[in-house]
């Protein structure tokens, strides 16, 4: 009986993923901070991070949406730096203001970063599992809006390289067609006062040309009756005379 000469081999396991963020003030022990071919400056994993890892924590000043308007009121529409992290309808986060380094973790529509809102808190968590010196991304999906400038797809265009790339860090990914604009009420309610009118007049038409119908064959059928009794009674005069 044949034996294997190959030797078993202890196969490593992964590390087992961190639940709690590393403390947001210190230096982060999952990755470090680094020139970025996607844009400006990015963030690098020191070591493996497994699937599931609590990275970071995402800090800054927490403010008011009204706070945030007025605090980036006059900046250049054209450029695309945000900061800014939603936390609920009336809390943003600031990170570009007393912020750590998540701030520089650059969007990527391949994320295998993803943002989460836990009592308040933004954290970043490992949804796959990075590779020693891999980039960090997550999907910004920046929300469009009505006042977008024509070259808003220019401004926000996405350059993360993934086979998965949609060319852009907005969301959705393609400008909403505008809807066509609905007519006055005035207008509207015209017409349907209109239309209704016209129903109730052709309804009326129709009963009248009914009823003069009906007269026309109930005048026929008379006519009909009479002028049976008529030839009933000069057929009895005539069968009288001959007798």
């Amino acid at each position: 009986m044949a034996t294997s000469t190959k030797k078993k081999v202890r196969k490593a396991r992964k590390p087992a993923p961190v639940k709690t963020a590393p403390d947001p003030h210190l230096p982060n022990p999952y990755y470090e901070v680094r020139d970025s071919a996607v844009h400006g400056r990015g963030c690098f994993a020191r070591q493996f991070i497994p699937k599931g890892t609590r990275i970071a924590e995402y800090i800054g000043d927490r403010i008011t949406w009204a706070e945030a308007d007025k605090r980036y009121e006059g900046y250049d529409v054209n450029d695309n730096h945000t900061f800014l992290f939603i936390v609920d309808k009336k809390t943003v986060v600031d990170g570009g203001v007393n912020g750590n380094d998540a701030r520089f973790i650059n969007h990527s529509c391949d994320e295998n970063v993803q943002s989460t809102v836990e009592k308040g808190r933004v954290y970043l968590d490992a949804i796959k599992d990075i590779q020693q010196n891999e980039e960090l991304g997550f999907d910004y999906q920046i929300g469009r809006d009505k006042n977008d400038p024509p070259n808003v797809d220019e401004i926000f265009a996405c350059r993360c390289g993934s086979p998965k790339c949609r060319g852009t860090m907005l969301w959705p990914a393609k400008r909403p067609k505008p809807r066509k604009k609905k007519r006055s009420s005035v207008k509207t309610a015209a017409k349907k006062v209109a239309s209704k009118s016209a129903k109730k007049a052709a309804k009326k038409a129709t009963k009248k040309v009914a009823k003069k119908a009906t007269k026309k064959v109930a005048k026929k059928k008379v006519a009909k009756k009479v002028a049976k009794k008529v030839a009933k009674k000069a057929a009895k005069k005539k069968a009288a005379k001959k007798k």
